[in-house]
């Protein structure tokens, strides 16, 4: 027989208590500066985060983890670096409601200067064998308001956006062990990009197209084409100025 045990209702903390211990994470200043600051949507590492909230490195990271712990942030690894962000959009919601309701006409969230790099890497470049950069941006967010693809937790692709990689010529077949849609952190924007298949394929596609072309001298970085800036309008209703 399976002794295995499984907790029930009532070996979970009472909603009283569970409310409580939330209230608790954030019932700090320190705290409450780091939530505010987050709420932009971008990841920022423990010592940006610690220079904004104006305490010490090692001041930081305890209270990090206590909003690790209570489910408020989350950490992300790029490269050799950590970032912080919250949880999910879900948490953002709760976070920007309670300082909405604690300072009504709030000022809007924190500005936070992006790493700095060349301005062509910065403006559209792949990351791997998708798009990255403010054009992957602009093209992750386009799909996220047309609702072909889903960013709340994982990155996933809704029926319309099966659809519409369908009429677009972005072929989604041979995934093989590949996730149609994965999000990947963008160190200049700091926000989650599109990867996985569909992000490969699209940028796939707009090299073969000539809708963006690698600049003199190889590497990265992109530029986006008069034939790119068509194609982008057209599939994502998407205008220069979104990657300029």
């Amino acid at each position: 027989m399976d002794h295995t045990f499984v907790p029930g209702p009532a070996d979970s903390p009472a909603p009283a208590a569970r409310l409580a211990s939330l209230a608790a994470a954030l019932a700090d200043e320190t705290r409450a500066v780091i939530c505010l600051t987050l709420l932009e949507g971008r990841a920022w590492t423990a010592g940006e985060l610690a220079r904004t909230a104006g305490v010490a490195p090692s001041t930081v990271s305890g209270h990090l983890t206590r909003l690790i712990d209570a489910g408020i942030c989350v950490t992300e690894r790029q490269g050799r670096h950590s970032y912080v962000r919250i949880a999910d959009a879900a948490t953002a919601r709760l976070v920007d409601e309670l300082a909405c309701y604690a300072v009504p006409g709030r000022d809007a969230a924190h500005t936070v200067p992006v790493v700095a790099a060349p301005d062509p890497l910065a403006r559209a470049r792949t990351c791997y064998d998708h798009f990255a950069g403010r054009l992957g941006m602009a093209v992750t967010d386009a799909m996220e308001e047309r609702r072909l693809l889903r960013t709340d937790a994982v990155f996933e692709l809704t029926g319309a956006g099966l659809d519409w990689c369908r009429q677009v010529g972005v072929d989604v077949a041979g995934a093989g062990r590949r996730p149609l849609a994965s999000s990947c952190l963008d160190w200049t924007e700091r926000r989650r990009h599109l990867g996985g298949l569909v992000g490969a394929r699209l940028c796939a596609r707009a090299l073969r197209e000539g809708w963006v072309v690698r600049p003199e001298g190889g590497g990265r970085g992109l530029l986006v084409t008069g034939a790119g800036e068509e194609a982008f309008g057209e599939l994502l209703g998407l205008a220069p100025a979104a990657w300029g």
